[in-house]
């Protein structure tokens, strides 16, 4: 089996998407998709680039392809970028092509699989209104747990809030910081004790205002606190963490198992979120999983990908033993979102109370709804051709 062709379509979705197609000499083809972070034009770019590389390979030599477009780009030391975002989408496909060849899912050729069904949290952003509104995000929460979700994630780090003194110093000042007080309390009296509540800041803040934030939010027993800081700073984190016993979670914007050994090995973090679609693929992402069981840290990916690549993180989720908890980022895109592939069992969604259950199907288990993408293809990229 060799691979003849590659090819891609932009779909939106949290921007825009981007979607691999591998096309081989046997008539199989496998789907991949590329975290959107990079912005589709230059994915699609790197994608091009790249497929010389792939022509004649075996595109069950899964590692193999992996090893050979890394080693293209900057000799052989770690990449990072938009390189790597590519490369994680065209992963994605080989492992998909790899299952179909041999007539399994993904989660039996990384090894097997731990559990049947992945736990997801809700990203509930700011909530049912723009503003942010503690009403707005008490709806949202009450919704998403009576749909079955266990653990919520809101979003607080408000860049337009009227109290703020500067538009480029976030160092958060008391009325912000009330008006983050006041939506966290309000969502855990509405949602109770037992469901989980992650906190994200997006790495907009400096050491003082984390700290300050996350004594200010440890009454709440949150899941984690999201990148208060941004992690490239493994020193600045780390202060960060040993301030405060509200667990920190970051690593959503790091790339490759190199762009996590100083986080772990420096103790900078309590949960570690790679993105599975940008960090480097699944068998990248299972061996930073790796890496963060050596040092007892649980595995909850950063996930902002159509249900392809949702389903295709969950494959690795399934396989590894250190899974806390995966990421659903489509609440303001539902209907978009489900449009997007053939649910395995016809009901026209992946998603069920607050769960994914993987597929047996080979592959990744879902087929693209090609109806779909192009109902929603962005314009000027093409459908795969």
């Amino acid at each position: 089996m060799r691979i003849v062709n590659v090819t891609t379509a932009v779909v939106a979705y949290h921007g825009e998407a981007t979607l691999v197609r591998i096309d081989t000499d046997e008539g199989l083809s496998g789907f991949g998709e590329a975290n959107p972070d990079a912005g589709a034009g230059a994915v699609v770019g790197m994608i091009n680039s790249l497929t010389p590389l792939l022509l004649g390979e075996d595109p069950r030599n899964v590692e193999r392809c992996w090893e050979k477009l890394r080693r293209n780009k900057v000799f052989a030391g770690p990449q990072g970028g938009v390189f790597v975002i590519a490369l994680s989408g065209i992963e994605i496909a080989l492992w998909d092509l790899a299952g179909k060849a041999a007539g399994l899912p993904v989660h039996r050729l990384l090894g097997g699989k731990f559990r049947d069904r992945i736990r997801l949290y809700a990203d509930c952003g700011d909530g049912d209104d723009p503003a942010g509104s503690v009403a707005g995000c008490v709806d949202r929460a009450q919704r998403m747990v009576a749909e079955g979700f266990t653990a919520l994630k809101f979003d607080i780090d408000d860049l337009h809030h009227p109290a703020k003194f500067d538009p480029f110093n976030h160092t958060v000042n008391a009325a912000e910081l009330r008006s983050m007080v006041d939506r966290v309390a309000a969502v855990r009296e509405a949602i109770g004790p037992d469901v989980d509540l992650a906190i994200d800041l997006h790495a907009r803040y400096d050491v003082p205002s984390a700290c300050r934030i996350s004594w200010e939010l440890e009454p709440f027993g949150l899941m984690w606190l999201e990148e208060p800081i941004p992690a490239e700073n493994v020193d600045a984190l780390v202060r960060v963490r040993a301030q405060t016993r509200t667990p920190i979670c970051a690593g959503e914007n790091l790339y490759l198992r190199w762009g996590f050994r100083e986080l772990l090995e420096r103790g900078a973090v309590d949960v570690i979120e790679p993105d599975v679609p940008k960090c480097g693929g699944l068998a990248e992402a299972k061996k930073i999983a790796n890496l963060a069981e050596m040092h007892y840290i649980p595995f909850a990916p950063h996930l902002v990908s159509t249900p392809l690549g949702t389903m295709a993180t969950s494959h690795q989720c399934g396989a590894i033993p250190n899974f806390f908890v995966q990421e659903w980022h489509a609440l303001e895109e539902r209907e978009v979102w489900d449009s997007y592939v053939h649910a395995p069992d016809g009901s026209g969604s992946i998603v069920k109370d607050g769960y994914i259950t993987l597929p047996d199907a080979p592959g990744i288990g879902v087929e693209l709804d090609l109806d779909g993408v192009r109902a929603h293809a962005v314009a000027g990229y093409g459908v795969f051709e």
